[in-house]
């Protein structure tokens, strides 16, 4: 099977990158701008003969056609991740993720490919009224600028799979944890720590609840969906059955470092505009396929901030 992976050399990317690599039958070609992806994730990918990197853009949509030529299964990891700045850049949002994604989707559409796996995300559901949230909840308004634009790529998914007879995996994950996180609560804590140990300020009120999963968990659970499951558009949570307040993560975090900083608040029950205050999703769907995490929500957490640890450049490469 020959796979292609845009935002390949990304957190997310680069995991299912390896992960496919590991099956000697696979091939897999990475594509990436390294806006914010990273070669050094790609390291052991690199020295692969069944691996090849093609730098350029999603929205170069020619040049994404040519490089995506003999794929048999798109994956589209590539997308403006930034949620908490969406309403500084609205417009990074509508390119990035919805317009880039229809250019993925005519690229396959160009080249014969049919089948394709999505990154949505949680934040579609908005405020849910349903918690947990199971696939089927009905949609509120949306509050994130980022979510909405990651609803309208699920519309044109859906729309391809009726239009184009394309076959969609649509994953809404929790936020995913995990080596090679470069942003994110967990990384923006390890950093605020390492300047100074004695205080940290947290957006919000700290009684945030979150679920969060770790990123070999939330490989493992991609490829058991795509494997198992064969309608048309398949829409599936990722996540684990649990949560956390952002006061728990915190603690976590802090007794890792072994630190005893003082803690100020912004106050409120959201940190930044578009902040989901309660985020926790019904998973019994892609448990049914057989997949359950190996790792807990603390356990991730921990995971995460030792891969910080262990690669201070990553601290240097996101400045």
């Amino acid at each position: 099977m020959r796979y292609f992976v845009t935002g390949g050399a990304g957190f997310i990317g680069s995991n299912m990158v390896d992960r496919l690599l590991s099956e000697p039958e696979n091939e897999v070609v990475a594509y990436d701008n390294f806006s914010t992806g990273r070669r050094e994730f790609l390291e052991e990918a690199l020295q692969n003969p069944r691996f090849t990197l093609v730098e350029g853009d999603t929205l170069d949509e020619a040049a994404m056609t040519k490089a995506m030529a003999g794929a048999d299964f798109v994956f589209h990891f590539a997308a403006n991740a930034d949620v908490r700045m969406g309403t500084e850049h609205p417009k990074k949002d509508l390119e990035q993720n919805t317009i880039a994604t229809y250019h993925v989707l005519e690229a396959m559409r160009a080249n014969g490919i049919r089948r394709i796996g999505f990154s949505s995300t949680g934040s579609v559901y908005g405020e849910a009224e349903v918690i947990p949230t199971p696939e089927d909840a009905p949609f509120p308004i949306q509050t994130s600028l980022y979510g909405a634009s990651k609803l309208a790529c699920e519309g044109l998914l859906a729309a391809y799979a009726e239009g184009f007879d394309y076959q969609v995996y649509i994953f809404r994950f929790v936020s995913i944890l995990g080596e090679r996180y470069t942003h994110g609560h967990v990384f923006d804590f390890v950093k605020k720590l390492q300047a100074d140990p004695t205080k940290l300020h947290i957006l919000g009120n700290g009684k945030q609840r979150k679920s969060y999963l770790y990123v070999k968990d939330c490989m493992e659970a991609i490829l058991t969906v795509i494997r198992n499951a064969n309608e048309k558009v398949n829409i599936y949570n990722l996540g684990t059955d649990q949560y956390c307040e952002v006061n728990d993560s915190v603690g976590w975090i802090c007794k890792k470092l072994g630190v005893s900083p003082a803690f100020t608040y912004a106050g409120g029950e959201r940190g930044w505009i578009g902040d989901n205050p309660f985020i926790y999703l019904d998973t019994k769907k892609v448990r049914s396929l057989g997949w359950k995490p190996a790792a807990t929500i603390e356990e991730g957490v921990v995971k995460t901030v030792e891969y910080l640890l262990a690669n201070p450049w990553v601290f240097e490469a996101r400045d």
